[in-house]
């Protein structure tokens, strides 16, 4: 099973109309976050594969319409957070299910501004207790809590940088000891030297910074 890791930026072998055959074999696509819709949009129209997303801390434009809860259509209510816009399925902090494989979702980055989809440390740990009791159901039902964690940032001394807006989370470290995901996917630190680490390794957990595109593959679930 190939999968197509994406963020931070429109990248140029990507948004091609070579797209469908430079990435014909993939299965599945997931975005860490800071991209345009519809960038989105045109990566499913063009591979017709599913997509799962988070947002980061830029290119919000979009990211009430899933923060509410619900919202009314004429006289029929329905849930927000059910919405696949752009052909994508949004997974922030919610735990998804795409095929056999499951995909926990934590968006944002470290307050640094008090800008929207920023959080402390503190919060970033509610948001993780609050996926406890499906992270549980799936390992009682399909024998393992998660596949693969998707996060805007980066876990604490992982990727990160020192500034305030690049520092990655301690509770990302916690969740990886505790709940042992395959891969930890990530954004928000951008990658201008070639020399710089992006693939690393926590326990049995390979940790991917997917700046641009980065092309990962595990064991077929789906």
């Amino acid at each position: 099973m190939k999968i197509l890791c994406i963020a931070d930026q429109i990248d140029p072998l990507v948004y091609t109309a070579s797209i469908k055959e430079r990435f014909a074999d993939i299965d599945l696509v997931l975005s860490a976050g800071d991209l345009p819709m519809e960038y989105l949009d045109f990566i499913v129209s063009s591979l017709n594969k599913p997509l799962l997303f988070v947002f980061g801390n830029h290119n919000l434009e979009d990211l009430g319409q899933y923060q509410k809860d619900y919202s009314i259509v004429g006289q029929q209510a329905f849930r927000m957070d059910m919405f696949r816009g752009s052909g994508a399925t949004y997974t922030g902090f919610r735990v998804t299910r795409e095929g056999k494989l499951l995909v926990a979702g934590l968006g944002g980055c470290m307050r640094y501004n008090r800008g929207n989809n920023q959080f402390t440390d503190s919060q970033m740990y509610l948001k993780i207790f609050a996926l406890i009791p499906r992270l549980i159901f799936n390992r009682i039902f399909h024998g393992r809590f998660v596949d693969i964690l998707l996060t805007h940032a980066a876990p604490r001394g992982i990727h990160d940088l020192d500034d305030p807006c690049h520092r990655g989370f301690k509770a990302f470290l916690w969740f990886v000891r505790v709940f042992k995901p395959e891969y930890l996917v990530h954004g928000h630190v951008h990658l201008y030297d070639l020399n710089t680490v992006r693939d690393s390794r926590l326990g049995r957990t390979r940790i991917i910074n997917a700046f641009g595109h980065y092309v990962i593959e595990l064991e077929d679930r789906l």
